[in-house]
């Protein structure tokens, strides 16, 4: 049981990307389910139940988050500086995406559901969520300033 609160807190993370709501969100969603009779309900449901309740939390409070596409206020990493990223590169990143790309990629990436599973989860078509995965990852690629490999032409 525990497993499954610490992997709900990691969703609830990173839709929210704030501690304090995470805990709440978490802490509504068991509470919820507690009230309905499921006492220990599965991580699909758990997932589900958390982002509703983001949902109605992110409704209520009108908020509307926008990312502009060419900002250019990330500080670049030189090819000088270390390639491990650390843990404030990586959040800074993080929070430069969409809250629909950083929740697609966190139930991959993070908890390995499949892009259906994703899908199902996120209540979206499976072309929706790949297309959320692959600009998402684009996106931290840029903002991190990560180039992909460049492959040599074949023979």
């Amino acid at each position: 049981m525990r497993e499954l609160i610490q992997a709900g807190y990691g969703y609830a993370l990173s839709l929210t990307h704030a501690t304090g709501d995470a805990e709440d969100l978490v802490h509504e969603a068991w509470l919820r389910l507690a009230r309905r009779g499921q006492h220990a309900p599965d991580r699909a449901l758990l997932f589900t139940t958390i982002r509703h309740l983001y949902i109605d939390l992110w409704r209520r409070q009108d908020r509307h988050p926008t990312v502009e596409i060419e900002d250019e206020s990330h500080t670049a990493i030189t090819q000088s500086e270390d390639q491990q990223l650390d843990h404030v590169d990586l959040t800074r990143a993080l929070k430069g995406l969409r809250v629909e790309e950083r929740e697609a990629i966190y139930l991959q990436a993070i908890q390995g559901y499949s892009a259906a599973e994703v899908a199902d989860l996120m209540a979206m078509p499976r072309g929706s969520v790949l297309s959320l995965i692959h600009r998402g990852k684009a996106r931290l690629r840029k903002i991190l300033c990560i180039q992909e490999e460049e492959t040599p032409d074949g023979p």
